[in-house]
């Protein structure tokens, strides 16, 4: 029986890349010049410094400009609040999400089973499995889903006759 899993996954290797080209590019530009702007990376938590909040949004420009080139969505971040650091430096956290979240999952399976198409949804963990008699209603499938659910970043994976 033809399936296919949707998921929602980040390359944590483009992340990395792109959290580096980023530091390298702050590091070159005049207007950083004498500033401790820079963005740390741990697992799927991006941090981004610099010395006052114009500042951090420069960085946050460009960290989203090297994640679109490297091909990561930037829906996928979660952005956090501002907070001050010491004297007058500033920091806020990005969170990579990944995973699609359990009302997501409910919110996609409804969406399915709404649709009347001959095809069953299934939440596996931090996926969903749809499965179908033809490839053609799986297909109609991926079409509903990436028209119903655009606020975050879905593939389409495993598809199997």
């Amino acid at each position: 029986m033809p399936s296919f899993d949707i998921v929602s996954e980040v390359d944590k290797q483009e992340v990395k890349n792109a959290v580096e080209q980023t530091n390298k590019e702050v590091s070159t530009r005049f207007d950083f010049k004498g500033s401790d702007a820079r963005v740390e990376q741990a697992e799927y938590v991006l941090t981004i410094y610099a010395d006052d909040d114009f500042k951090l949004d420069q960085v946050q420009e460009i960290l989203n400009g090297k994640l679109i080139k490297r091909g990561i969505d930037i829906k996928c971040l979660e952005m956090g609040k501002s907070e001050k650091v010491t004297g007058n430096k500033v920091k806020r956290s990005a969170t990579v999400k990944t995973g699609v979240e359990s009302e997501l999952a409910k919110k996609i399976v409804k969406i399915i089973k709404d649709s009347k198409l001959k095809v069953q949804a299934s939440i596996q963990g931090e996926a969903v499995r749809v499965t179908g008699a033809k490839r053609d209603l799986l297909q109609e499938t991926i079409a509903l889903v990436r028209k119903s659910v655009s606020d975050f970043p879905l593939q389409f994976q495993n598809f199997r006759d």
